[in-house]
């Protein structure tokens, strides 16, 4: 249910952000729709091999410019499941929704608007599926870091490819006792749409 109420809200932002991109000229806000492929740099302190796996995910956000040079940016996306491995071989599911938001400095060469962001992460793990009596925290805050540029394709309409560093972690445990930490820490490779507005 709460899926479909995601997917619906994000189609309708899509829609309204491409109509109003077509009705106006350049303005502060930029709506962006990509394909983000998420590769899980997984480092696990429990001695159990814990991992997940890679996925290509949606990827919607809203950008605020201040001016030319400096913006705003939520990074959205749906809960999205992975399978929880442990040494290659599948344990469990999970699900996580991991908006971001973050502060970004941008050029303008030519055309080309190339940008440098650093900001904040929150995930919210859900749907955990592991075996009888082993848990995760639900909660993971941390940094994140972006570079990418937008890439004109008419007056705002824009290629945008990015990059996405996110330190990403939760603390596993076993019975009660902390067995140790699970750092996923994804590389998230983007590559979509830009409408300004």
């Amino acid at each position: 249910m709460k899926k479909n109420v995601f997917a619906a809200a994000a189609a309708c932002i899509l829609v309204s952000g491409v109509a109003l991109a077509q009705q106006a000229g350049e303005g502060p806000w930029t709506l962006y729709l990509r394909a983000v492929n998420l590769h899980s740099v997984d480092q696990d302190s429990t001695g159990l091999g814990l991992g997940v796996n890679d996925k290509i995910i949606p990827d919607i956000s809203v950008r605020y410019a201040f001016d030319q040079n400096f913006a705003t940016e939520l990074l959205l996306t749906v809960p999205q499941k992975h399978s929880v491995r442990s040494n290659g071989t599948k344990i469990g599911t999970l699900r996580h929704l991991p908006p971001t938001l973050l502060g970004q400095y941008h050029l303008n060469l030519n055309g080309f608007k190339p940008y440098v962001g650093a900001g904040i992460n929150y995930t919210r793990f859900s749907s955990v599926r592991l075996p009888t009596g082993v848990s995760i925290s639900k909660n993971s805050w941390g940094p994140a870091f972006q570079l990418g540029v937008d890439i004109p394709l008419n007056r705002n309409l824009y290629l945008n490819l990015d990059v996405k560093k996110i330190y990403l972690d939760t603390n596993v445990s076993a019975g009660g006792t902390r067995l140790g930490t699970l750092n996923v820490n994804p590389v998230l490779f983007g590559a979509g749409l830009g409408w300004r507005f």
